[in-house]
């Protein structure tokens, strides 16, 4: 068997497999811009951050309904179980999928689904942290953040990700205050491929309990002391 372990970051959307993409897009009558299985699986050697968030983002127009979250969670956390996965700490961003018209109560509910199905088939816990899109307004996160009150006993925490370069932590004080006022934890990619102060703005500003990547940590000593 394998051994218990926990899955602290994982982004669900970019758990979608290229078989389980092509099997939505078919489902919802969508085109991917990609040939076959193989050639949307050669798309997945990233060179970069950037390179990855563009084709995170592009692979999401599959995810239209309840059914296709929960599906996709399911995927995800039926290969988690097979790992030895006994608790996953969930990322999901919801702005990318509002900006597309999809409710934010279709992202939730199926996502959620699928984690009470991971508890009963497999007796793997989970929590559910919704990530602000830090290259977005902060209007529009503060916004988020009011439409999902009526879900937060379904969410644990809020995190902040996207592209760091340009989009410092202390940008989004206001957005984490809230969110602390509410009850959720907080964590922040920070040092992922920004610099060292913006662990030090995640701390100082925001408030996390966690910090993620981070690892621009190694060019500020003081950090790691």
């Amino acid at each position: 068997m394998a051994i218990p372990k926990a899955e602290l970051h994982i982004h669900i959307e970019g758990t979608l497999e290229p078989e389980l993409a092509f099997h939505l897009a078919d489902r919802n009558n969508l085109t991917l811009p990609f040939t076959d299985v193989d050639h949307l699986r050669a798309a997945y050697d990233f060179t970069d951050l950037p390179s990855f968030l563009d084709l995170y983002y592009r692979l999401m127009d599959v995810l239209r309904t309840e059914a296709d979250f929960h599906d996709l969670a399911h995927a995800y956390l039926t290969r988690a179980a097979a790992q030895g996965v006994r608790h996953a700490e969930i990322f999901f961003d919801p702005q990318a999928h509002t900006n597309r018209g999809i409710p934010l109560h279709v992202v939730i509910n199926g996502l959620t689904s699928a984690l009470h199905t991971a508890r009963t088939d497999h007796d793997l816990t989970t929590e559910l942290i919704l990530c602000f899109l830090r290259d977005r307004p902060v209007a529009e996160a503060m916004d988020t953040l009011d439409a999902a009150r009526p879900h937060l006993h379904h969410i644990t925490g809020v995190g902040l990700d996207s592209a760091e370069i340009g989009h410092p932590p202390a940008d989004f004080t206001d957005v984490f205050t809230a969110a602390a006022r509410l009850g959720l934890h907080r964590v922040a990619h920070a040092g992922e491929e920004g610099p060292a102060d913006y662990i030090w703005q995640a701390l100082n500003h925001l408030g996390v309990e966690r910090i993620d990547h981070g690892i621009r940590c190694l060019d500020d000593p003081t950090l790691l002391t």
